[in-house]
C-alpha cells in the first residue's frame, strides 16, 4: 500500500493538481501535508480548498501562520513579506480557521511529520547540515521524521554509529536505522529542478521515493504576474530556485 506526503505547495495550484493527478495514478491510500499551503503563489484559496478534501493529517508551516497574521514578518524578506499580506487579504474566513488551526507536530502511521525541525516546530530553523540533523534526530521517539521547509529533497540517515545524508530518489528504511527526510517542494522548487516534487511511502516494502514531476510552470507564472505579486515570485518557478 503507498501514501503520499506533500509540502510547500506556496499557493500554486498549476503544481499542485499535477501532484494529485499522479497521486491518484498511482493508487495511493492517503495523503499527508507538512504545511506551507500558501505563501508567493497566487492561488491560496484554491490550494487549500483542492487539498483539504484529500489530505488525512497536516501541519502548519511558517507561511501558513504568516498569511493569518500569526507570526511577525520582520524575518521575511520583502518579496516574501509581501506576497504574505496579499495572502491575509484574500484568505476566506473558512480557510483563515483551517490554517490557524493546524498542529505543529503530529504522528502519522509511525512517523513524525513537522514543517521545520522537530525540536523546535515554531522556531522555524532549516536542517541541511549532518551537525544540525544530527541533533534533530533526538527530539523523536519514531524511526522517521518528514520535514519541509528548505525546498531541498534529502535524506539523512542515523545507523545507530554515524550519520549519513543521500540526495537519491529512493530511501530504503533499514531496520533498526533512523530517518530525518526533507520532503521535496510541491509548488516552489530551490535545489535546481523546477519540477513539483513530493514523497510516496510503502511501509511494506520499507521504502520511501522522492517524485518529480513536469508541470505547466507558465501558466503558475501567469497568475503571479496578473495578481501583481513581485516578479521574481514567478521568475524563480522556471528556475527552481
Amino acid at each position: 500500500m503507498l501514501h503520499a506526503v506533500v509540502s510547500d505547495i506556496h499557493g500554486n495550484l498549476e503544481a499542485l493538481e499535477t501532484v494529485l493527478a499522479d497521486i491518484d495514478r498511482r493508487g495511493a491510500a492517503s495523503i499527508a501535508c507538512l504545511g506551507d499551503f500558501v505563501g508567493y503563489g497566487a492561488s491560496p484559496n484554491e490550494c487549500i480548498e483542492t487539498l483539504r478534501p484529500r489530505i488525512e493529517v497536516a501541519v502548519a508551516g511558517n507561511h501558513d501562520l504568516a498569511a493569518c497574521g500569526r507570526i511577525k514578518l520582520g524575518y521575511f524578506n520583502s518579496d516574501a513579506a509581501e506576497a504574505a499580506r496579499w495572502t491575509d487579504q484574500r484568505l476566506t474566513p473558512e480557510n483563515r480557521a483551517y490554517l490557524e488551526g493546524l498542529p505543529l507536530s503530529v504522528p502519522w502511521r509511525g512517523l513524525r511529520l513537522v514543517h521545520s525541525s522537530p525540536s523546535d516546530p515554531e522556531d522555524w530553523r532549516y536542517v541541511l547540515s549532518a551537525e544540525e540533523a544530527e541533533e534533530e534526530m533526538k527530539a523523536f521517539t519514531e524511526s522517521v521524521c518528514l520535514i519541509g521547509h528548505s525546498h531541498y529533497p534529502g535524506a539523512f540517515e542515523w545507523n545507530g554509529r554515524r550519520l549519513s545524508y543521500s540526495r537519491e530518489a529512493d530511501i530504503p528504511l533499514r531496520p533498526g536505522h533512523r530517518y530525518l527526510v526533507n520532503v521535496a517542494s510541491v509548488g516552489q522548487p530551490r535545489d535546481g529542478d523546477p519540477r513539483a516534487g513530493y514523497l510516496l511511502y510503502a511501509p511494506e516494502a520499507r521504502l520511501m521515493s522522492h517524485v518529480r514531476l513536469d508541470y505547466p510552470v507558465e501558466g503558475a507564472m501567469k497568475r503571479i504576474a496578473a495578481a501583481g505579486l513581485p516578479r521574481f515570485l514567478a521568475e524563480r518557478l522556471q528556475w527552481g530556485e
